[in-house]
């Protein structure tokens, strides 16, 4: 009852908001990538134009709104909430607003992204990223849960932009769905906004994602500075594309990007102890994003190769399919030490004990179990990747394995005291 009030005032507040300032919207979906094109987008735009962003993981029927008011969530407190609604009424009289709101917009049903847009009442720019299997466990099929991305373009007007990742195929299938401008980026032959050349090269002693961007007969180079896979990369092409939008050329979208980190806990190159590396990729799994890091492991490993790998959840009748498709891929890897967490990470197990991987694999249930062992395990030069979905909570291990855990509060996910 208090949320469904909470709801209703809200949207009240976001349309007084956009009625009386008029941002431009940015809004983001797809089932992994959001918050890593938010940040490179916000990092294009940033020096031509006041943003905002949406903080976190506020991308649902209430964080939306706050990151429209520029306000943080109050919880369960009654008194703060009305606190937030005056303040809100006092800023409906500022003179200073955000230019452009760059916006997450998440579903866990069908119809949360069209409640979202509604709410919205307008966007200028849509980004999809990725169409995968993630939170499919709540749709009734691959395919409603690609209806309800794609609805976040359905309703935009020709005056409009779609910024798609022609490299997914329901993406690319869905581009017709819409009346706004198209403009299409991967590495696809499709695409308008075409990256080629992409490698990992280290430089000045960092490892980073060297590429290529066509577009329109222009070929402009792209480095970006500890970013280890491909999600890095689909992240600065929407961002250069919704910047092409903005009147920003590619070379200023280039070098804008060179300041571009990736959030915590998506493929950050941390020290570990033992003189060893983690790629930390703890925020969340699926199928796709742990191939991509498995990827970048292979390529960047200097010494021996570990992979601990977590459940990945939420993958619904692809569940069984999804970890399978992970355990092929570290028999490509040839990791010397796979170490496999959760319940569902059991499935990963017996694929590799069925086709008598060479390595050594170790079941955990939980990562609290796995951080000695592990700890125990690893060598100096080894290159560790950790991966896995928020439910098994990955991060506990790199914090258990990190040269700096002091810094572990800005350096990994999920470190507040709602956490621990």
């Amino acid at each position: 009852m208090i949320r469904k009030l909470l709801k209703i005032k809200l949207a009240f507040w976001v349309k007084c908001f956009i009625w009386r300032f008029q941002p431009k919207i940015v809004a983001i979906t797809g089932s992994v990538g959001k918050t890593s094109t938010k940040e490179a987008i916000a990092k294009v735009l940033e020096n031509k134009f006041q943003i905002r962003k949406s903080k976190g993981n506020y991308n649902n029927e209430i964080g939306v709104p706050l990151a429209i008011l520029g306000e943080e969530s109050a919880g369960k407190n009654l008194f703060l909430w009305s606190f937030i609604f005056l303040k809100s009424f006092v800023k409906l009289f500022s003179k200073s607003y955000p230019e452009i709101l760059i916006l997450e917009l998440g579903t866990d049903r069908a119809g949360d992204i069209n409640y979202l847009v509604n709410l919205l009442g307008k966007i200028d720019v849509a980004v999809i990223t990725d169409i995968g299997i993630s939170h499919l466990e709540f749709f009734g099929s691959p395919a409603e849960l690609a209806r309800e991305k794609l609805s976040l373009i359905k309703k935009l007007q020709p005056a409009n932009a779609a910024v798609l990742n022609f490299d997914n195929i329901k993406i690319f299938e869905g581009k017709n769905q819409t009346k706004a401008q198209v403009i299409g980026y991967g590495f696809s032959n499709e695409a308008q906004l075409r990256a080629s050349d992409f490698h990992l090269i280290q430089t000045q002693g960092v490892w980073g994602a060297n590429f290529k961007v066509h577009f329109e007969g222009n070929v402009v180079p792209f480095f970006l500075p500890q970013v280890l896979g491909r999600p890095g990369v689909y992240a600065a092409l929407a961002a250069a594309s919704v910047g092409l939008r903005f009147n920003i050329n590619l070379v200023h979208a280039s070098e804008a990007l060179k300041q571009y980190e990736s959030p915590p806990g998506r493929m950050k190159l941390l020290a570990g102890i033992k003189h060893t590396q983690i790629i930390d990729d703890t925020y969340n799994a699926a199928p796709s994003s742990a191939i991509a890091a498995l990827d970048a492991l292979k390529e960047i490993a200097q010494g021996r190769k570990v992979v601990v790998m977590g459940s990945m959840a939420e993958l619904g009748a692809k569940n069984d399919a999804g970890h399978r498709e992970v355990a092929e891929k570290i028999m490509e890897v040839r990791a010397d030490l796979v170490f496999l967490v959760g319940i569902d990470a059991k499935i990963i197990q017996n694929e590799l004990d069925k086709r008598k991987y060479w390595g050594r694999v170790i079941w955990f249930n939980t990562s609290d179990e796995a951080r000695l062992p592990i700890q125990n395990a690893i060598l100096e030069g080894d290159m560790i990747l950790v991966k896995g979905s928020q439910a098994v909570r990955m991060e506990k291990i790199v914090k258990e394995i990190m040269a700096d855990p002091m810094n572990a509060e800005k350096l990994l996910v999920r470190q507040g005291p709602n956490w621990d």
